[in-house]
């Protein structure tokens, strides 16, 4: 398939540029798969449409400030980091701007920025440091950092960025607006946008109707986020995201299906990670791993009967993998009227039920 047939129209306004006021008063798109109506509503009345024994599964990834700032040592230019994934506590892949100049061999000092281009302590104290151990797949680096661990973590905590997707312009106060209410572990490069509409009250009022959630964690990296350069769809190839799922997340989805209920994934990261440990039969295997799977339309799902997302960048992977749900006819009329509507697209935008 070409990537040109997941194109379509938006205007530059509807991309959200902050966060509606409260999580769940964004609108909600329902698609219905079988009869292709469609229904406007907003995500509070998310209940209306997942029934008592149906099972909604949860990332439950918590971003990190993973862009850095640094300076090409001794006395280089500036240079941009996007952490992307951490190998083993001490060693991370990263991604690095301009990448030209920085070389294997190359030791890159980190400070806080005052503001663009400018330092709160001089470059000689600079918290933080790593060599440029390696070129690495798809244009990054591997970067050994000069501290391990939860020491590591803190230096990034202290001088690292939020990193928000470049067609948010608007400067985000409440940081933890990026974040789920029910972020838990720390290493992702960019927020599972879908949970962003969950409340703590709408969470227990799911769970008072009888419905049943659980948890699984997929770092958010490259491999979401990456634009398709091919021509061909077939062509592209996912960058490797970090997942693990637990032995009662396994278990909830054996349970919801013996009892013929829905596997409902709330975002298309938890949709690859529940895909990626499934057997044909749609059990789960539980454990952690890497997964490289890229879903578009022809792929046969394992485990989810619907999904909770929000509206995809036009000739992405996302949209892609919704186009493999629902149909591509249907997703891109869905966004047409979307766009008619004035629905608001993207990370801080509306969402869509898929069932």
């Amino acid at each position: 398939m070409l990537v040109d047939e997941f194109d379509y129209y938006l205007p530059e306004e509807l991309i959200a540029q902050k966060p509606a006021e409260k999580r769940d008063t964004s609108r909600l798109l329902v698609v219905h798969r079988n009869s292709g109506a469609l229904e406007h509503k907003h995500f509070f009345q998310l209940g209306d449409w997942i029934e008592p024994g149906d099972l909604l599964v949860f990332n439950d990834t918590r971003v990190i400030p993973a862009r850095l700032w640094g300076r090409r040592e001794p006395g280089g230019g500036r240079t941009e980091v996007l952490l992307l994934n951490d190998l083993d506590g001490e060693r991370w892949e990263a991604l690095v701007r301009p990448g030209k100049k920085v070389r294997p061999g190359q030791i890159l000092s980190f400070v806080k920025e005052s503001g663009p281009g400018q330092v709160s302590v001089p470059w000689g104290e600079a918290l933080l440091q790593a060599e440029v151990e390696e070129k690495a797949d798809f244009g990054g680096r591997i970067l050994r950092f000069n501290r391990q661990g939860e020491d590591l973590r803190r230096a990034i905590r202290t001088l690292g960025e939020m990193p928000l997707p470049p067609y948010i312009k608007e400067k985000l106060n409440d940081q933890e607006r990026y974040q789920t209410v029910y972020a838990r572990h720390e290493g992702s490069a960019a927020a599972p946008t879908a949970g962003l509409h969950f409340t703590p009250d709408l969470l227990a009022k799911l769970k008072q109707q009888g419905i049943n959630t659980a948890f699984l964690t997929l770092h958010v990296g490259l491999g979401t986020f990456r634009p398709v350069k091919t021509e061909r769809i077939e062509e592209h190839k996912m960058h490797a995201e970090f997942y693990q799922i637990g032995a009662e997340l396994a278990a909830a989805v054996e349970k919801t299906r013996a009892a013929g209920k829905r596997v409902i994934a709330v975002g298309t990261t938890a949709t690859r990670a529940l895909e990626s440990a499934a057997r044909d039969d749609g059990t789960i295997i539980p454990g952690r791993g890497w997964t490289e799977i890229f879903i578009y339309p022809g792929y046969k799902f394992k485990v989810i009967d619907g999904l909770i997302t929000n509206f995809h960048l036009p000739r992405s992977t996302l949209l892609m993998l919704v186009s493999a749900l629902a149909g591509r006819e249907l997703i891109l009329s869905a966004y047409a009227e979307a766009v008619q509507r004035r629905y608001r697209f993207f990370s801080f935008g509306d969402a869509m039920l898929i069932i």
